[in-house]
């Protein structure tokens, strides 16, 4: 069935709000832990502990989301998982037992898990019906309103308002986005039918979802390692005041929205490879540069690129792995997403272990490594429509008659990709 202009438009707000909401809810929450800390009496390491239980929560809510999405789809799947972040962020932000929140958290994460694969399977049927790139745009609408949602909250708390205001605010959108955007989602299903011996199409193509999801575990090893330490690197690298101990990440966050921003009409022109490329070398450099701690100006540089090699890196591998297998887009995207939940856990983790050796610049060598790991699998970016089981590229027709979201529009990748 054709969709009409005046549909899609309406679809493509509504995913974008989905982005936008699950990165609204999320940096309110990590905006409000120190408060949640110090009301629960928690310790550091007890909340260090919660935050790894939470990322590894997500994991659990990416598995889960693939059996929703095989079972009723993505708009069901996508929907379960804003209505479980509504319930927990309205019950973290009154919780004030260590042991409920503890317990809150952990669930939060799995909702976490779910909304983000859910999104990025709403993200794949839009760019196919669109015809064109639009990952680059969903995920810029992401960043913005993380930084927004960052950004209210500081007003907040400079203002007297209790530090959890921010929570119910986003416990509030995403009870808006269920009741107001929900109906405008698509409600296609890409993956198999459950409880049958036949799949539909031919089998995943392991080899390349792997592939795939090596650029996003690189991509994310770098994101997380900057969100988690870039403070820390400024006031014992840098030796920054106190003023402007954030100033590096700022930097490198204003870089990723940049970056994803002119993602979407640099595809058309230049092809998904090239840019792959581009941002990894860039990433390689950047992240040198940090290892080295000075000179300042070179440091800040570095934090720039950093942001363009997550900020293309995520959107260009989540693209490509919508189109491998077109009728079983849900079930690719969230093995695809697994490598996320992953590469925030050593993201997170691997970078203190290092410092504990050394210092903390030192350990940006982790990142660095595994942009330089994901090298060989930026080749599959450039590729251009389904692909067998095998990792080859399929046949034209192969894929069951769904699409393709930017066939036709990556010939600058192609040639590299074959």
């Amino acid at each position: 069935m054709v969709e009409s202009a005046s549909t899609l438009a309406s679809r493509r707000v509504a995913v974008s709000a989905g982005f936008g909401v699950q990165a609204c809810g999320y940096a309110s929450l990590t905006a409000a832990l120190p408060v949640l800390q110090v009301r629960t009496k928690l310790s550091t390491d007890e909340l260090s502990l919660v935050i790894l239980a939470m990322v590894v929560g997500a994991i659990v809510g990416t598995l889960l989301a693939d059996v929703l999405a095989v079972r009723r789809g993505s708009r069901f799947t996508l929907l379960t998982g804003v209505a479980f972040e509504c319930l927990t962020l309205t019950t973290i932000a009154f919780s004030t037992s260590p042991a409920v929140l503890i317990g809150v958290l952990v669930l939060h994460g799995i909702g976490l898990g779910i909304v983000d694969v859910g999104c990025n399977m709403q993200g794949s049927l839009l760019e196919r019906s669109l015809g064109r790139p639009v990952f680059g745009q969903l995920f810029a609408t992401a960043t913005a309103s993380g930084i927004l949602s960052t950004l209210v909250t500081i007003w907040a708390l400079s203002a007297g308002w209790p530090g959890t205001t921010t929570l119910v605010v986003g416990a509030a959108l995403h009870l808006c986005f269920a009741l107001l955007a929900g109906r405008f989602l698509d409600t296609q299903r890409a993956a198999r039918e459950p409880h049958k011996a036949s799949t539909r199409g031919s089998k995943l193509p392991t080899r390349t979802i792997y592939l795939v999801g090596l650029v996003v575990f690189a991509a994310f090893v770098v994101d997380t390692a900057v969100s988690t330490w870039a403070a820390v690197y400024g006031k014992d690298v840098l030796s920054l005041p106190a003023n402007l101990v954030p100033l590096s990440y700022g930097i490198y966050l204003a870089m990723v929205l940049v970056a994803r921003l002119v993602l979407d009409p640099l595809i058309l022109r230049f092809g998904r490879a090239r840019l792959a490329l581009l941002a990894t070398v860039l990433g390689v450099l950047g992240m040198a540069v940090l290892t080295l701690g000075q000179p300042l100006v070179a440091v800040f540089v570095g934090f720039a690129v950093g942001g363009f090699a997550a900020g293309w890196l995520v959107p260009l591998a989540f693209a490509r792995a919508g189109e491998l297998v077109p009728s079983r887009s849900d079930e690719v995207l969230a093995r695809v997403n697994l490598f996320n939940g992953f590469a925030a856990i050593i993201g997170a983790v691997l970078p203190a272990l290092i410092a504990g050796f050394t210092s903390i610049n030192w350990a940006f060598l982790l990142p660095l490594v595994a942009l330089l790991a994901c090298l060989p699998a930026l080749r599959t970016l450039g590729r251009s429509g389904p692909e067998t089981a095998t990792g080859a590229e399929a046949p034209s027709g192969a894929s069951a008659g769904t699409g393709n979201a930017v066939e036709g529009h990556d010939g600058a990748g192609d040639d590299e990709g074959r």
